[in-house]
């Protein structure tokens, strides 16, 4: 389990924040949801936020994006999934032999110090681009997972409890 952080307005914006939030919602989600089955047939598009994964989800209804988010969070978690000591020794191999031709290559084409800040600062824009996508997906599945925690209080009758 995740170790909960104080938010401060500096980390606002972290990464470990927006999986915190995500996490959290997600958990209130299946601690709320006490009958899953209930939300089988009741179709996504009646709620804005929770419509826009419609096209992402095959049935197109509550409880199958329940479920996508439930293994999102797992996801968080425990990682995409497990390897088996063979998938990880030859991945590691497969690394290992890019990481050395690369490194090859690079020195053959040039060893000017100036293509290794370029390569450098392009790695560095690659992760922005990509902290930043993953911050606003991670915003996005949260606030799907209030809505959604929110709609089956609403099914179910208990819509003026909470928010």
């Amino acid at each position: 389990m995740m170790m909960q952080l104080i938010e401060t307005p500096n980390q606002k914006n972290s990464l470990l924040n927006a999986m915190n939030r995500f996490i959290g919602a997600v958990n209130n989600m299946d601690q709320t949801i006490m009958v899953p089955s209930l939300l089988r047939d009741v179709p996504l598009d009646e709620d804005r936020d929770l419509s826009s994964l419609k096209s992402d989800v095959d049935e197109g209804d509550m409880y199958s994006y329940y479920q996508v988010l439930k293994s999102i969070r797992r996801d968080i978690e425990w990682g995409v999934r497990c390897a088996t000591a063979d998938e990880r020794r030859r991945e590691s191999m497969k690394i290992t032999r890019t990481i050395s031709s690369a490194s090859t290559s690079s020195s053959i084409s040039s060893s000017s110090s100036e293509e290794d800040e370029d390569h450098d600062e392009d790695l560095e824009k690659q992760f922005q681009y990509h902290l930043t996508g993953l911050q606003g997906v991670l915003s996005k599945l949260t606030l799907q997972a209030n809505c959604l925690t929110k709609r089956y209080k609403q099914e179910i009758g208990i819509g003026g409890w909470g928010h």
